[in-house]
């Protein structure tokens, strides 16, 4: 499993959200997934993507969602196979707040598309704008992907966990939502059919006539902080700069304070 190679990236992060790797007596242990059986075809691939002996089965029963639901489990043995995966970084038991992401090299858009398919969401909100989210417990991960979609999209995420469930829920709306589904989901990459589907779809939409347009911070320059601190006055600088005065009563703060250095030539 060379995570350098998207389909094994994009595996081994579908792996971390929702497999599980179980330990048995002496060397036997064994390897877990189990998905809505609509979605087989994706264990079929990750079949054939292994060069050991494994299975996949089905079967129906009640649920607290559905009177019938049938799901297909995808289950390898191999203690060499599972070796490699724990040594990746697959824990064995409940690994829900543990996963952190690879420590070696690897493709990042597939890893973390394997964990959006695994453990995300990728649609179309009540009011109908695009959004691509994540749910994880994991720290390690919710950084991950707030560092990596910010570089996609330019988009910052304070990361905070809920106080229903103590979980990171990671929310891009709209263009932003846009830009990181058609990074993620490219054309023939390996992932949920659904999914991809979807994504492909968020593409489609347009912001409509009349709709704010998402805030775009505005960076301070030197020169702004020479007017700034020249005029001593937050109501007098957002008249010359064209900036609100409550943002300039903030900036001023800062550079008396120190929390930002001065202009070079005070």
């Amino acid at each position: 499993m060379d995570l350098t190679v998207p389909e094994y990236a994009y595996m081994f992060g579908f792996l971390q959200a929702d497999g599980h790797l179980a330990k048995g007596a002496g060397h036997k242990g064994r390897l877990t997934v189990e998905i809505n059986a609509r979605d087989v075809e994706l264990l079929r691939r990750f079949q054939k993507l292994t060069p050991y002996y494994s299975s996949i089965s089905e079967r129906t029963r009640s649920t607290n969602f559905a009177e019938t639901h049938t799901s297909a489990t995808w289950t390898l043995c191999s203690l060499e196979a599972r070796t490699r995966l724990n040594e990746l970084g697959l824990p064995y038991g409940r690994k829900s707040g543990t996963i952190t992401p690879p420590g070696v090299e690897f493709s990042p858009r597939d890893y973390l598309r394997g964990l959006i398919d695994a453990d995300g969401s990728v649609g179309f909100t009540s009011k109908g704008l695009p959004f691509v989210s994540l749910t994880t417990a994991s720290t390690a991960i919710a950084a991950y992907l707030s560092d990596y979609a910010k570089e996609v999209t330019g988009a910052a995420r304070i990361l905070k966990r809920n106080t229903r469930d103590s979980v990171y829920n990671l929310f891009y709306t709209v263009e932003l939502a846009q830009s990181l589904a058609s990074h993620l989901y490219y054309a023939d990459c390996l992932s949920l059919e659904r999914k991809q589907a979807t994504a492909d779809s968020l593409g489609t939409w347009s912001r409509p006539a009349g709709m704010r347009a998402a805030h775009t911070q505005r960076r301070w320059n030197e020169r702004e902080d020479r007017v700034l601190l020249e005029l001593n006055s937050a109501k007098a600088a957002a008249d010359e700069l064209g900036r609100t005065t409550q943002s300039c009563n903030l900036r001023l703060w800062r550079l008396r304070t120190g929390q930002v250095p001065l202009p070079s030539d005070q």
